[in-house]
């Protein structure tokens, strides 16, 4: 699996690239521990190492607006965070590391699942046709827009500033 945004024949400016490569990063924590990593954390785990990250530098980064970020020593702290080969977030052709293909698929499962279990509470007394219909409708929804998945695991702003560690 690639991860240059041209899956779906439109390619991603650098900073996108960038931006998709952190959040699913971010993903893979959230599927790893249940809950999401802070800007908190990031910069404490990173100024421990002495590189510093300022929290709209964090936000440009993960939102893939303003200039690339290209600071190697910034790019190369982050992925020792996430214990990806700095070539990840350095690279423009970087493959998708295996430990992190592998945890995307889960959270695809449990996304998925999450809301066939959501449909099923709520509509009730549907037939096993229906319901069937939906999960098929679901299941083709979710691999034709990956990108939908990646925007539901990325928490909103203001939320999830806690303390606990990065992995």
């Amino acid at each position: 699996m690639r991860d240059d945004g041209e899956s779906q024949g439109d390619a991603l400016s650098p900073q996108a690239q960038l931006a998709r490569r952190l959040n699913l990063l971010l993903d893979v924590v959230v599927a790893e521990r249940g809950k999401p990593v802070t800007f908190n954390e990031v910069q404490s785990e990173l100024a421990a190492k002495g590189i510093k990250l300022s929290r709209a530098r964090w936000f440009y980064m993960k939102e893939g607006t303003g200039r690339l970020v290209t600071d190697r020593v910034l790019l190369t702290g982050l992925c020792n965070l996430f214990n990806v080969d700095p070539s990840y977030l350095i690279g423009d052709d970087a493959e998708l590391p295996e430990r992190i293909d592998s945890q995307l698929e889960f959270v695809r499962s449990l996304r998925a699942a999450r809301v066939k279990s959501f449909a099923a509470r709520t509509l009730g007394d549907v037939s096993p046709e229906t319901l069937r219909a939906i999960t098929e409708f679901l299941n083709r929804d979710i691999s034709l827009h990956p990108e939908g998945e990646q925007a539901a695991a990325t928490p909103q702003v203001g939320t999830a500033d806690g303390p606990p560690a990065v992995p």
